[in-house]
């Protein structure tokens, strides 16, 4: 063997071949080192646990952590906080930290339930405009084009007054009321990636080998559109919590009783226009901006994370 095929061979030897690389891979790499991506990450998940396991943030005598009212005491009504009740106590004389906590149940659910709602729709029927076009296509862009037109919040208001009364009104109809303005964002968003999507030679190379429509969209088409409507859905659950604790600070979401930030905020108007009491418009207000902030700062780092454009 020659010198020269003996330094190809040794070159050859001493490549090293690195791991199969991804959008996922180096969106990765990208994320783990972006302090924000972690701050958001630890909002997000804090409030998720808080939702669902609130009693690990529950430091406080079991009795007071009865939400029912029975264990509130009239004649500790709005105290200031101290060390036995940390945000003071509410009007009835309820520990506000507990109530707070026990807020975020409502804002999570409506918030995952409604954009859980949005985005199946908004998917369905951008798949259906962008992959089959013609006269479909046209039908359902400009359906979502008036719905556009509309304002969102006073969309929102509008649907709730047509669907019940104070007495009457439900968490779910809030959900509806928030889902049913939200689907064209997320409609007109895929409906563009399917457009990009269904052009590449695998999905005509799937579609000249006899592949159905249905397994086209659901091996090739979905898998590989998704991702942005994933991170766009991430972003709205902040604005929908924030819609939500609106529309309740306004009377017309949720039903007065109902623990949610929302109607901590209205309840403590009247005391803090009198000047006292600022800590029950606090309390709830610090925790609502921090759980939107933390969705929206998740899904802006995502979205930088997955676009090449961006980088």
């Amino acid at each position: 063997m020659s010198d020269l095929a003996q330094s190809a061979q040794a070159a050859d030897e001493a490549v090293t071949i690195g791991p199969d690389r991804s959008l996922t891979y180096d969106a990765w790499q990208i994320l783990k080192g972006r302090w924000l991506f972690w701050v958001g990450l630890f909002l997000v998940g804090s409030f998720a646990i808080m939702a669902i396991f609130p009693q690990l943030f529950l430091f406080l005598n079991p009795a007071d952590t009865d939400i029912s009212g029975s264990s509130c005491n009239l004649r500790e009504g709005r105290l200031a906080p101290s060390s036995e009740h940390w945000f003071g106590t509410d009007q009835q004389g309820c520990d506000y930290y507990v109530r707070v906590i026990y807020g975020a149940q409502v804002s999570m659910r409506v918030a995952l339930g409604a954009t859980a709602v949005t985005a199946t729709l908004g998917l369905l029927l951008g798949a259906l405009a962008g992959y089959y076009g013609s006269w479909i296509d046209t039908i359902l862009s400009r359906l979502a084009d008036g719905f556009f037109a509309l304002p969102y919040l006073v969309g929102a208001i509008i649907i709730l007054s047509a669907l019940s009364t104070q007495g009457s009104r439900t968490e779910f109809d809030v959900l509806i009321a928030i889902a049913f303005l939200g689907w064209p964002a997320v409609l007109r968003l895929f409906r563009g990636q399917v457009l990009q999507v269904k052009t590449m030679e695998y999905v005509e190379s799937a579609r000249a080998l006899g592949a159905s429509d249905y397994r086209i969209l659901r091996k090739h088409i979905f898998p590989n559109a998704i991702a942005p409507v994933l991170i766009y859905s991430t972003i709205g659950m902040g604005a929908v919590i924030s819609v939500e604790a609106t529309l309740s600070f306004l009377g017309i979401g949720l039903p007065l009783g109902t623990i949610s930030w929302g109607i901590m905020i209205n309840d403590a108007q009247r005391f803090v226009r009198a000047g006292t009491d600022i800590h029950l418009l606090i309390f709830p207000g610090i925790f609502l901006v921090l759980a939107s902030l933390g969705f929206v700062v998740l899904g802006e780092e995502l979205r930088e994370a997955f676009d090449p454009r961006s980088r």
